[in-house]
């Protein structure tokens, strides 16, 4: 079992002799309106991360680290590993049995493929010796018996499963079998469905983002914002077909569009300027006029290139710049032009942030370096106050060539999961991982004094039992967590109504920001109330969603000591179940109160709510002449 937890001063990270790259994280989600599409762009969920989860509850715990293996097994020169390295130092530093999956190919890296080439490469860039196992495909459910001879496991290359690829829910068990937290650290996939990022989420305890992952989705949100202008987006690349509602999102954030890829054509041909026929994309003409039209109602400005470096297949090796309105028969573009350049060169010097997405070139094998002269510009423009973010491996890698440092600016280097996320579609790989609540909460503005101890009601409803508990005790604060927003509105309006000062409400999903918000209250934590959870017999997986082990122990770490629990139900396997969690994941601090002052029935159960104040539903389940199931906790001192 972890230690004991103080989570309001947890360990700093100045305790290990490096630290992940630093950035200021924003507090709100972003939220981007398109109206093109007459939609929105989906706010990026705040996530439970490794950065903000308690160190202490990290010991002895097998961790299942999900990482990048394009990040960690390619060539020293090419290879940039900051932060995905330190979540696997800082995971084995702080007392984690530490267990690592990915996929590999040749393509990866060319030298390493065998599970013990990767091993031995992993071992050199952690300082730490990882040892290949074979718990896949053997279907073994202990992970931990290989800790004997090795600090780190590997586990088998999932390439070799089809079971990733297909989430396959059996798969995803046996890779989680013994696992008690998940860490994805492989943003670069994140909009795929697959075993290793999704299928394991349901079956661990606490599922977090790595410092990568994490430093990746802060890039993802600045990328979104629209506070900095000008805002310039340099698109590259072809399909519009496929990306137009991306562009559109561009259109909708952006002051100027630069199209330096194939879609330039399609965005000319929009336009009415003459385009060789091979160029254009079949079918884009509609999506390229509404784009167009969308930008103009706008005042977007659209820039296309003026010139192109083009070449011929009789004289392969013969390169002529023409302009872009004039390309000869026979000759196709293989770069963007000097006059485009300097083109952009003369908008850029004027932005304060620009995004870079998509190849420059139009051709694998040309010789220019369009994309040479963009980073370069780029590079310049890093110097200064301007925020700059690179998405792409192409255009990561002309940066990296052209900048003595990568820290001036920020990079993606899978260009499709921004394709997805600039599209409006949820991110699977995100969705799977805890939630965190997104807000800094202002208790002085919520209590009159936030110093009092504080009650919790987890699934608050209508506010029936806090506001009753509210009237009657006036020296303490009370705070509902309710997943239903117009309920929560409901109650808050009913607090402000009638003057209540101890009385407050949250819209949220407690199971997995409980922790996140009752740490960040200045006072102690003196009750936790759960009361008739509503469980779903129809989806036996879903029936205990709302009481998972991660809330149990946040519940357990936060409580005061002689703070209290109290469970009830009118279903009394629900009840049965909750005590049993409670229990069993209560870390040894909680016990079943059995005091004189609680008249209990032969059964085991509370006859009566100690409290006197009955929610809605307690009060229908009693008016019906049913019983109800209850149950009180209480943590000892001896616990701490």
């Amino acid at each position: 079992m972890g230690l004991p937890v103080n989570l309001l001063h947890l360990p700093a990270f100045s305790s290990i002799a490096y630290k992940p790259h630093s950035v200021e994280y924003p507090k709100a989600n972003v939220t981007i309106k398109c109206k093109a599409y007459g939609g929105e762009l989906d706010a990026l969920p705040h996530l439970q991360t490794l950065r903000k989860f308690p160190r202490e509850e990290l010991v002895e715990k097998v961790v299942l680290v999900r990482f990048d293996s394009t990040l960690l097994l390619q060539e020293q020169e090419q290879r940039f590993q900051c932060n995905a390295v330190f979540t696997i130092k800082y995971l084995q530093q702080s007392g984690a049995k530490v267990v690592l999956v990915s996929d590999w190919s040749a393509k990866t890296n060319p030298k390493v493929f065998a599970a013990q080439s990767v091993a031995d490469l992993l071992s050199s860039v952690l300082d730490y010796k990882v040892v290949p196992v074979q718990c896949i495909s053997h279907n073994m459910v202990s992970k931990t018996e290989g800790f004997e001879e090795a600090d780190i496991l590997l586990l088998e290359n999932l390439s070799d499963f089809r079971g990733e690829v297909a989430n396959c829910s059996k798969f995803a068990q046996v890779l989680s079998s013994g696992v008690d937290i998940f860490v994805n650290d492989y943003f670069s996939r994140s909009h795929k469905i697959l075993a290793s990022t999704c299928g394991v989420a349901r079956f661990c305890y606490a599922c977090l983002a790595g410092f990568h992952f994490d430093e990746c989705l802060y890039h993802l949100r600045r990328l979104a914002e629209t506070s900095t202008k000008p805002y310039v987006a340099i698109i590259g690349g072809s399909n519009l077909t496929d990306k137009a509602a991306a562009v559109h999102t561009l259109a909708s954030i952006c002051d100027r569009l630069v199209f330096v890829g194939m879609m330039s054509f399609q965005i000319m041909h929009a336009l009415g300027l003459y385009v060789p026929l091979n160029l254009v994309e079949h079918g884009a003409l509609k999506e390229a006029l509404d784009i167009v039209q969308f930008a103009h109602n706008r005042s977007v400005q659209i820039l296309y290139p003026k010139d192109f470096w083009c070449k011929n297949d009789r004289h392969p090796k013969q390169l002529e710049i023409y302009p872009a309105h004039a390309i000869p028969d026979g000759w196709v573009p293989v770069d963007i032009g000097p006059v485009s350049l300097d083109g952009i060169n003369s908008i850029l010097t004027k932005c304060k942030k620009v995004t870079w997405i998509g190849p420059v070139k139009f051709h694998t094998n040309s010789g220019t370096k369009g994309a040479s002269k963009v980073a370069q510009l780029l590079n310049q423009l890093s110097r200064g106050n301007s925020n700059i973010t690179v998405i792409g491996n192409m255009a990561c890698q002309a940066m990296v060539k052209e900048s003595n440092s990568i820290f001036h600016f920020n990079m993606l280097e899978n260009a499709s999961v921004v394709w997805e996320f600039l599209k409006g579609r949820k991110l699977s790989g995100i969705m799977a991982l805890d939630r965190a609540f997104p807000f800094d909460i202002d208790w002085k503005a919520a209590y009159s004094d936030p110093a009092q101890p504080l009650v919790v009601d987890i699934g608050s409803g209508n506010g029936m039992f806090l506001f009753g508990m509210a009237k009657t005790r006036k020296d303490l604060n009370f705070l509902g967590l309710e997943i239903n927003k117009k309920l929560v509105k409901r109650c808050l309006d009913s607090s402000h109504q009638y003057g209540i000062r101890n009385g407050y409400f949250i819209a949220t999903n407690a199971t997995s920001t409980f922790r996140s918000i009752v740490s960040s209250y200045p006072g102690k934590l003196a009750l936790v109330s759960i009361q008739c959870p509503n469980p779903d017999f129809n989806e036996p997986e879903h029936r205990w969603r709302m009481l998972q082990r991660s809330l149990v122990e946040a519940v357990a770490d936060l409580l005061t000591v002689d703070g209290k629990v109290f469970l009830q139900s009118d279903i009394e396997v629900v009840s049965v179940r909750m005590k049993e969690q409670f229990l069993r994941y209560g870390k040894g601090k909680l016990t079943i109160v059995h005091e004189q002052s609680y008249a209990i029935n032969n059964e085991g159960w509370l006859k009566d709510n100690p409290f006197g104040v009955r929610s809605d539903w307690e009060q229908h389940v009693l008016d019906r002449g049913a019983p109800m199931y209850r149950l009180m906790l209480c943590k000892s001192a001896s616990s701490e």
